[in-house]
């Protein structure tokens, strides 16, 4: 038998969660556009807490709240060591420090693509990816081809990038 926290808990998973995540963005929301009026918090309030309590009537609407909030968890953890990697890159704290803007672009294209690889490899999909793409198989040959054309492409948008620029000085 697991031990089971109060936190992995399935009313907190399927009812405390959904009703605080329903109701603060609710209130946020009306407070900060004011549709109730202005210094109408206790209406803000009341109105948060009636939809919040609605959603945790539907048990679909609170599966859909349980079954989003992992993704965004993971999604905004990859965004956050996106945004670190590429801000030590594009960072200009000294003059002296500063890279050119193409190395930046291209030290943050490297950065994404690390990432990416990084979640392939923590999910344990690596294996299928490296298959799909080097290993046997028909569908090696249309990954080659998607690959190919999108590095051909990406080599004709800095050509003509560049070439603009240029034209443009």
């Amino acid at each position: 038998m697991a031990l089971e926290t109060i936190l992995a808990s399935e009313f907190a998973v399927r009812i405390v969660y959904p009703f605080l995540l329903t109701f603060t963005l609710i209130f946020a929301i009306l407070e900060k556009s004011k549709i109730l009026g202005e210094d109408k918090r206790q209406i803000d309030a009341l109105v948060s807490l009636a939809v919040a309590l609605i959603v945790i009537a539907f048990s679909w609407a609170t599966n859909i709240i349980a079954g989003l909030m992992p993704f965004l968890a993971v999604s905004v953890v990859i965004l956050l060591v996106f945004m670190i990697l590429y801000g030590f890159v594009a960072s200009d704290l000294k003059e002296g420090l500063k890279l050119p803007k193409q190395l930046q672009y291209g030290i943050g294209i490297l950065a994404g693509i690390a990432l990416i690889i990084a979640v392939i490899v923590a999910t344990g999909q690596w294996s299928k990816v490296y298959d799909a793409l080097f290993g046997g198989g028909s569908f090696t040959s249309l990954a080659s081809n998607v690959l190919m054309i999108a590095i051909i492409i990406g080599a004709l948008a800095v050509v003509i990038l560049g070439a603009k620029k240029k034209a443009a000085s």
